[in-house]
């Protein structure tokens, strides 16, 4: 191979942008410990299945503002009570696994070439990429549930209904009335589920280096190799959306939240990419990339997940530009 002086007329260097698509990208989830349930607050009268607060007629006992979401199991018309549930955490453990993509993504790389041998050359790149990751789990979990049960006096007061069984009341302070103040409180922990999502949200920033071979194969087609070390940047939250529904009553409570972190990844690529010379220094490529990055970890208060990116695939095309 003859080095390529650094004055010389011929083209040494290269520059292609494009988009990429991320293949057998995996993660993993694991929920396990005691956690708190953010949807309820029965110290401000919001329940897992109704509300009680102060209405606007400024009377400490009694109040008009309350709702309750079914008739039947929480009204209790011999003891003219009514019955609210505040869940407060849950303990569950489970873990589930899932494929991920494609995801759709961005990439750049500039190189220069320093030895050429007739159609061949030989050189080094870098590159940048940017890719986008969404995997969510939907597994249903096992959990015991820590419910505490408000029972309130509504002697003297006609409960309605509406044609789902709920009623809800606005502060206006006109009744029906029932006492402000829960009369019995009790805990229980029973049996339950817990439905919705956990998904990873993150961004996968990658910077890949090494020698590149280049080689014409025609006067219109070429191709080029590639390999080297590689480093990523994976950056975004972990969220939750998930709904305790207890076993014995049937009550539902909200709990969701995120949190962040960043962590890196290293490995190594292999590439190949096909070239077409359209016009005099511009070229549309397509390529197909390897890149084993290893695994990030998210891990907090007992909500933990793995992104495995060990046997990752890109394929990419684009526009190049030798000159």
């Amino acid at each position: 191979f003859i080095w390529i002086p650094a004055d010389t007329d011929d083209w040494t260097r290269h520059f292609h942008i494009g988009a990429v698509v991320g293949f057998n990208i995996h993660a993993s989830f694991n929920e396990s410990g005691l956690f708190s349930i953010s949807g309820s607050d029965p110290a401000n009268g919001i329940f897992d299945d109704g509300y009680v607060h102060p209405d606007q007629s400024g009377d400490p006992t009694y109040t008009s503002y309350f709702g309750f979401n079914n008739y039947s199991s929480q009204y209790n018309a011999a003891n003219q009570t009514l019955t609210m549930h505040g869940s407060t955490s849950f303990a569950a453990t489970g873990s589930s696994q899932h494929d991920g993509g494609p995801f759709p993504g961005f990439d750049m790389v500039y190189g220069d070439n320093l030895w050429y041998w007739k159609h061949a050359r030989v050189g080094w790149e870098l590159g940048f990429g940017l890719l986008p990751i969404t995997i969510k789990d939907t597994s249903p979990l096992s959990a015991m549930v820590n419910q505490s049960i408000y029972t309130f006096d509504t002697t003297g007061a006609v409960l309605l209904h509406n044609a789902q069984g709920g009623y809800n009341a606005g502060s206006s302070g006109q009744g029906p009335f029932i006492n402000e103040t829960p009369a019995v409180s009790s805990s229980q922990s029973v049996s339950g589920t817990v439905t919705g999502s956990r998904t990873l949200d993150v961004m996968l920033y990658t910077i890949k280096f090494g020698p590149s071979f280049y080689w014409d194969i025609t006067e219109k087609f070429g191709m080029s190799l590639g390999a080297g070390p590689a480093l990523g940047l994976v950056t975004g939250d972990y969220k939750y959306d998930e709904t305790i529904t207890t076993t014995a009553n049937g009550v539902s409570s909200h709990s969701s939240g995120k949190y962040g972190t960043t962590d890196f990844v290293y490995g190594g690529y292999v590439n190949g990419t096909v070239l077409w010379h359209v016009l005099n220094n511009a070229d549309i490529y397509l390529g197909a990339q390897y890149m084993p990055l290893g695994s990030a970890n998210f891990s907090n208060g007992g909500r933990a997940a793995k992104l495995d990116l060990s046997g990752q695939v890109y394929i990419s095309a684009g526009i190049s530009w030798p000159f």
